[in-house]
C-alpha cells in the first residue's frame, strides 16, 4: 500500500515513529526503542484491546522500518506479523510504502481494509484534516471482497 505526502521524508518518518504523532491516527508506544522492543497500544480499536510487543528488526531513519508484532491467541500460541514501512522523497513529495506479511491469507479480507483505513487516517492527520472523518464502514466490509479475491 502506498500513500504520498507533500512533506519532507523526516516529517513522514516522525509520523510513523514518534508516539505522540502516531497517537493522532493509530496508537501509541511505550518503552525504549534502543532495547529492540516497544509496547504498542492501538487507541482506536476499543478499550478491551491490549498492547502488543513490537520487535524492531531493522530501523534505518528516515527511510526504513521493519518490525515484528507478537499477538497472543486464545489457545496460548501467538501469531507473528512482519510489518514494513519504506519512505522515499523526491522533489518535496514523500512516498510511504507499507507492507505486511500474511502468514494466513484468509485474514487479508479483514487486515487489508484495516490498513487502508489507518493509512488514510494518517494522511488526514498529516494534512491537517480530522482523522475521525475517515469512516471505518467505508473500508469494512466494503473492501473485503477485493482483498479476499487478491489473496484467496
Amino acid at each position: 500500500m502506498t500513500r504520498t505526502f507533500r512533506a519532507p521524508v523526516a516529517d513522514v518518518w516522525a509520523a510513523v515513529t514518534e508516539s505522540d504523532r502516531l497517537a493522532r491516527w493509530i496508537g501509541t508506544w511505550t518503552g525504549d526503542p534502543a532495547s529492540g522492543e516497544v509496547l504498542f497500544q492501538m487507541t482506536y480499536e476499543g478499550d478491551e484491546v491490549g498492547g502488543e510487543t513490537f520487535r524492531i528488526d531493522e530501523c534505518v531513519p528516515p527511510y526504513r522500518l521493519r518490525i515484528t508484532t507478537t499477538m497472543p491467541k486464545d489457545d496460548g500460541t501467538a501469531d507473528h506479523w512482519r510489518l514494513r514501512v519504506d519512505l522515499a522523497e523526491e522533489d518535496g513529495v514523500t512516498t510511504l510504502t507499507f507492507a505486511q506479511d500474511l502468514p494466513d491469507p484468509t485474514i487479508a479480507e479483514n487486515v487489508g481494509p484495516g490498513w487502508e483505513y489507518y493509512l488514510d487516517r494518517m494522511v488526514a492527520a498529516e494534512t491537517g484534516t480530522d482523522p475521525a472523518a475517515v469512516v471505518w464502514e467505508d473500508y469494512y466490509p466494503a473492501m473485503s471482497d477485493h482483498y479476499r479475491r487478491a489473496f484467496g
